[in-house]
């Protein structure tokens, strides 16, 4: 009878599901599926995340600001988030933390018609200059103006939304602030209007990471983060180590992926994945704190393991 019951059991653990054994994981992304999450989709296509024993459900948001709102409700595992607006967050006092990073250098910058009129930052005087959206931004350029000794009163700020290019090839503005480097200078060479970047992080801006991962702060040391980030990892040594076999992972994975401008995007953003997306620069950290703080983003600089561990 007890062999009996022992050979029935088997039967019923083989019949279950493969992925119903595996640690169910939510991941919020911060926009639509694009070349900035490449690590991601390479560790899942790889199977990275299954030998880590989890099934990661990686989702786009219907809105872009709730992915940092939902992991603090503790409604999803993980998200795609950004250090400057995690700094924010955080003081705004969401309970969640950094626990790893997918692009470790700005991909924020000011961008201009290459043959157009502007040839350094001081041209920008009584210039229009086109952003997203407002705060961060605004320090940006508030800083990149403060080189040339001019002040935002020194020029006109229009909202384009999210149409930075569009506004810079129909003649609206003169100048974007809020431009990803690797996409929107990649959209305007496609359109034969070739466009060129003022870099923040060289124009007073302390480095940064543009995109990160978050968890709640009462999760971050759970083991699956640890083994997550450790897949992540993985993922980004395929990727350099067969960029073209990954591009095909990418470009293969979701709707509208497999075009020029992905192409190029995801070349240019190849070399500004973490190599080790697990490590935390505490210095780095603290100095961006310090400048957020400086220009009165942020009401404090909290102590660095309230916002960002290495797990």
């Amino acid at each position: 009878m007890k062999k009996t019951i022992t050979v029935m059991l088997m039967g019923l653990l083989w019949a279950v599901p493969a992925e119903a054994q595996l640690q169910q994981v939510t991941v919020l992304l911060d926009w639509f599926v694009n070349p900035d999450h490449a690590p991601l989709i390479v560790a899942r296509e790889k199977g990275y995340f299954e030998k880590a024993e989890m099934a990661v459900k990686l989702i786009a948001p219907a809105n872009p600001n709730d992915p940092p709102k939902l992991v603090a409700a503790k409604k999803a595992d993980l998200a795609v988030s950004y250090q400057p607006q995690h700094h924010l967050h955080v003081d705004q006092g969401l309970p969640i933390v950094r626990v790893g990073t997918l692009v470790a250098t700005p991909l924020n910058s000011l961008v201009v018609l290459d043959d157009g009129p502007i040839k350094t930052l001081a041209d920008l005087k009584a210039k229009t200059i086109g952003y997203s959206i407002g705060g961060f931004e605004d320090v940006l350029l508030k800083i990149l103006l403060g080189q040339v000794g001019l002040t935002l009163d020194d020029v006109k700020l229009v909202n384009v939304n999210f149409s930075l290019s569009p506004s810079l090839l129909t003649g609206r503005t003169d100048a974007v602030i809020g431009a990803f480097r690797n996409f929107e200078l990649n959209q305007m060479d496609i359109e034969n209007h070739p466009g060129r970047a003022f870099f923040v992080e060289e124009h007073g801006i302390p480095p940064y990471d543009e995109l990160i991962l978050i968890a709640h702060k009462e999760r971050a040391r759970e083991p699956f983060v640890g083994a997550f980030i450790d897949a992540v990892e993985k993922g980004v040594q395929f990727l350099l180590n067969h960029p073209e076999e990954s591009w095909q992972l990418l470009a293969q994975s979701g709707k509208d992926l497999d075009n020029e401008l992905n192409r190029r995007a995801f070349q240019d953003t190849l070399p500004r994945f973490a190599l080790r997306p697990g490590a935390l620069d505490r210095r780095r950290y603290q100095r961006f704190a310090q400048f957020l703080h400086q220009e009165k983003m942020i009401t404090q600089v909290p102590k660095l393991s309230r916002y960002a561990i290495a797990p």
